[in-house]
């Protein structure tokens, strides 16, 4: 009697202990934050931010998995908007005709973050530039690129070889130019054209038919130099770093810092960072496609956590000099914290800027 009584109370002590790991598993499950799933589509140059972990941790936290897939920011409006729940471009312009084409009334867009154009230059290409007055440099890795001379260069087809100084490196041949990405469906290709349309157009945004016909010319000869143009920033910046592709290239401030800022310096080793002394902010606009993404922009424009980690792949939050300048601190020989002598300007309306990327793309204008 005595051994089944100990067995009885064996299974009864297990049972007890099964009980509570049981309820003990249950409370740390009511712990934890539900998420749902809300799926998007957004620039390339934001896929290595929604990719890292700590992003992916800090959005599950709040109660979202985010599924993305990669567009240029111009062609989103052609996409089955239908089948996302937001978009996420890089600038304004083509978020109101993302909301245009989901026929969306009120939507709450946000601007979480920006980030300024910069064209990346081989060390030699730059000293050539400033040597030649179309650059003054402002750091060992870091200028100003004068878009007044550079576009009197391009309008002029001026070469590398005509440059003084340009002898002692043989890979700077050709047409001098800055390899865009297309600027039909790509924001970086649109914005830089609505930069240089309004330097051509006597320091005024391009605002009627007469503004096209005055600059499109100039504008032709900036895209037609470049040949086949990429649909993104990410692998031209890629190539660059990398050795390969030409000597100057469009691309995003954020790709730059980003490096900087995760300690890959290397990479960096012989590029100088040229801001264009008039630019337009590229703002990553938010657009909620349903009431499943509403809240998210507002997520990633006000978490603490969300906004450090946009700092860290070299995005600038809404109101967060102090955030980036702090930062970015050591590497204040690549960044332009301040965007000091840079000068913004507006951008045409959409309807113009797309004419004059279309204008800037079509065969047969000449100055």
């Amino acid at each position: 009697m005595r051994r089944i009584f100990g067995i009885a109370l064996a299974a009864l002590l297990i049972g007890g202990v099964i009980a509570v790991v049981l309820v003990g598993q249950g409370d740390r499950g009511t712990e934890r934050t539900a998420t749902k799933t809300v799926r998007g589509v957004i620039g390339s140059e934001k896929a290595e931010f929604f990719a890292d972990p700590d992003v992916v941790k800090a959005l599950s936290a709040k109660g979202y998995t985010l599924k993305t897939e990669t567009s240029g920011s111009w062609a989103m409006d052609k996409l089955p908007l239908d089948q996302y729940d937001f978009a996420f471009p890089s600038s304004s312009e083509p978020a109101r005709e993302i909301e245009a084409k989901a026929k969306l009334q009120g939507a709450q867009t946000t601007r979480p973050f920006y980030s300024p154009l910069v064209v990346v230059a081989r060390a030699s290409a730059a000293e050539v530039l400033a040597g030649n007055k179309l650059v003054t440099m402002t750091g060992k890795h870091t200028g100003t690129l004068l878009m007044g001379p550079y576009l009197k260069a391009a309008a002029e087809d001026r070469t590398w070889q005509q440059l003084p100084g340009s002898a002692a490196d043989a890979a700077l041949s050709g047409t001098v130019f800055i390899r865009t990405t297309d600027p039909a469906s790509s924001n970086s290709g649109a914005l830089f054209l609505a930069a240089a349309s309004n330097v051509a157009n006597n320091a005024a945004v391009v605002s009627d038919d007469a503004g096209v016909d005055r600059t499109a010319p100039l504008l032709r000869k900036l895209i037609a130099v470049q040949g086949a143009l990429a649909p993104s920033t990410d692998d031209p910046f890629r190539a660059f770093i990398s050795g390969a592709g030409d000597p100057l290239i469009l691309v995003y401030e954020s790709q730059v810092a980003a490096l900087l800022l995760q300690k890959q310096p290397a990479d960096l080793d012989g590029v100088v960072v040229l801001y264009p002394d008039t630019t337009v902010n590229s703002a990553h606009t938010f657009v909620p496609l349903n009431d499943r993404a509403k809240d998210l922009g507002a997520l990633l424009a006000s978490d603490p956590t969300l906004r450090q980690l946009a700092v860290k792949h070299g995005l600038r939050p809404q109101d967060g000099l102090a955030e980036f300048t702090a930062a970015t601190a050591p590497h204040t020989d690549y960044l332009n914290q301040k965007l000091t002598g840079i000068r913004q300007v507006n951008t045409p309306t959409v309807k113009i800027l797309m004419t004059l990327a279309a204008r800037a793309k079509a065969q047969g204008d000449t100055p």
